[in-house]
């Protein structure tokens, strides 16, 4: 029963991709052929050139999942990185960073990391046992 999961798989998996690749090119070329040749007054496009306009876009805009921290990896990364620095590296750190970035990290003025740099200063003030 196990083989044939794994074997079904590597057949399900490609259709499943290509069968999402299908759909969202359908809706990219509905989209546009709806909307654009009205506001812009461009040509409208095949399913072809959708899913090429489709492919190129996550070329240039990234695959990944955006917003904010970026890849979960990398946060994960960065965050074992921080705890392991001195406070005095990082209070460089967030120097550097705000002036890099104008003191504004698109975080209300506060670098992500803070929230955790403060709890290490805490917790490093505190006294253990």
């Amino acid at each position: 029963m196990k083989k044939l999961f794994f074997k079904g798989r590597f057949i399900f998996i490609p259709l499943a991709a290509a069968a999402f690749l299908a759909l969202i090119s359908f809706v990219v070329m509905e989209l546009w052929n709806n909307l654009l040749p009205g506001i812009l007054h461009v040509g409208m496009i095949t399913f072809w050139q959708a899913m090429g306009v489709f492919i190129l876009c996550k070329i240039l805009f990234g695959f990944g999942r955006g917003g904010r921290g970026g890849a979960p990896w990398m946060r994960y990364k960065m965050e074992e990185r921080f705890k392991n620095m001195s406070p005095e590296e990082k209070e460089r750190f967030k120097q550097k960073m705000q002036q890099r970035f104008g003191g504004k990290c698109g975080f209300g003025n506060r670098h992500p990391f803070e929230a955790e740099w403060d709890n290490n200063a805490a917790e490093a003030a505190s006294p253990t046992e």
